[in-house]
């Protein structure tokens, strides 16, 4: 069973965060840590994630979430360095924008494989654990565009339906095992995926970077972008003991773009 006596209190608990040397994941990885997790970030960026856990505290682990055999050596070494995952975020994605007719067969399958495949490759390494212990907290990070279609991002946004798919699935297949299933769905947020967006966008159209980030920000009632720091605050919330009730659910952290 958890180890959690107070609320915010994870001491205990190992959690893993891919994607989690910057952005999304370094924040949600460092709000676990403040609040006495053990945390291991894995990505595929060995020098970033090495900086990040040395001035943070963790451990990381290199990890190519669209291969089986690297999630399982990266999972392994993890386990054995610290303890059974009992915490896992599913952050790692990408995100590019392309027309429906110029997404080779090539595009489309990376995609599917970084956002989808590897939520199945990492959610698949820790749920045995998980369920000899009878508690277990499997965060998926999606997107709106899990619950809704834009056009240009046709491989993106089935990708993520995909997570949330599984993320309904497991929560009932797993409801009576101590196990929650959830997905949080972020609007855009403040990080260098949306800044090299924006980037892209004022490239293309001619348009300022001011410009270019207006455009997106239209579909945001409150006009912002969502900050990392939200982002991380809503997986907090779903891995407390007290949130056990909460699951199979896609929790839209967008500024009411997504009702």
């Amino acid at each position: 069973m958890s180890k959690q006596e107070t609320d915010g209190d994870f001491s205990g608990e190992h959690v893993v965060v891919t994607g989690g040397g910057s952005g999304i994941g370094a924040e949600i990885a460092l709000a676990f840590r403040r609040c006495g997790a053990t945390v291991t970030v894995m990505g595929r960026n060995e020098s970033r994630l090495k900086a990040f856990a040395s001035d943070n505290d963790v451990e990381y682990a290199i990890v190519d979430v669209t291969d089986e055999s690297s999630v399982k050596s990266a999972f392994s070494s993890a386990v054995a360095r610290s303890s059974a995952v009992s915490i896992l975020v599913n952050n790692a994605g990408i995100a590019e924008a392309k027309p429906f007719t110029k997404c080779d067969s090539a595009f489309w399958q990376k995609t599917i494989a970084t956002n989808l495949n590897g939520v199945f490759h990492c959610t698949a390494e820790v749920v045995p654990s998980m369920l000899e212990a009878r508690h277990g907290r499997i965060i998926n990070i999606a997107s709106t565009a899990a619950k809704t279609g834009y056009a240009y991002v046709s491989a993106y946004c089935a990708s993520k339906h995909g997570v949330l798919g599984l993320t309904r699935s497991l929560a009932l297949e797993f409801a009576r095992s101590g196990i929650t299933v959830n997905a949080i769905c972020p609007g855009y947020t403040d990080t260098d995926i949306v800044a090299r967006s924006i980037e892209k966008i004022s490239a293309a159209t001619g348009r300022s970077e001011e410009e270019a980030l207006a455009e997106l920000l239209k579909s945001n009632p409150q006009g912002r972008l969502i900050s990392p720091q939200e982002v991380a605050n809503t997986a907090l919330w779903l891995a407390r003991k007290q949130s056990e009730s909460v699951t199979g659910q896609a929790i839209a952290v967008a500024g009411g773009e997504i009702m």
